[in-house]
């Protein structure tokens, strides 16, 4: 394993641990740049809470080895509480059932008022 691997499995691990709700995604919640990524920023925003996000599009060593740590080989990838929730399906079918407004409000703060 290279320097470089085990300083982005680091990177990931550090981004993961700080960011109660995480997703990493093709572009921005403001310009995402696939349907998966804007139909996930879509719900995730719609409950109103908080959440970080990576923008896998400018870093080329997240978007390869974050697959092999999650096994899980598409993105969007959200995160939440130090686990991976899944991606664009399950956030969609999470968001519908109302179990991802519940996950998510338990690990993201209310906004400031």
């Amino acid at each position: 394993m290279t320097e470089q691997v085990r300083d982005t499995e680091a990177l990931i691990r550090d981004q993961i641990a700080k960011h109660a709700v995480l997703l990493y995604m093709k572009g921005t919640p403001q310009f995402p740049q696939c349907g998966f990524s804007a139909r996930a920023v879509e719900a995730l925003s719609q409950i109103g809470r908080p959440f970080a996000y990576v923008n896998i599009l400018e870093n080329q060593d997240i978007r390869t080895i974050l697959p092999k740590i999650a096994n899980w080989p598409t993105f969007p990838q959200l995160w939440i509480n130090g686990e991976l929730i899944g991606g664009s399906d399950i956030i969609l079918e999470m968001f519908q059932k109302g179990e991802l407004k519940s996950l998510v409000e338990q690990y993201s703060a209310a906004p400031e008022a």
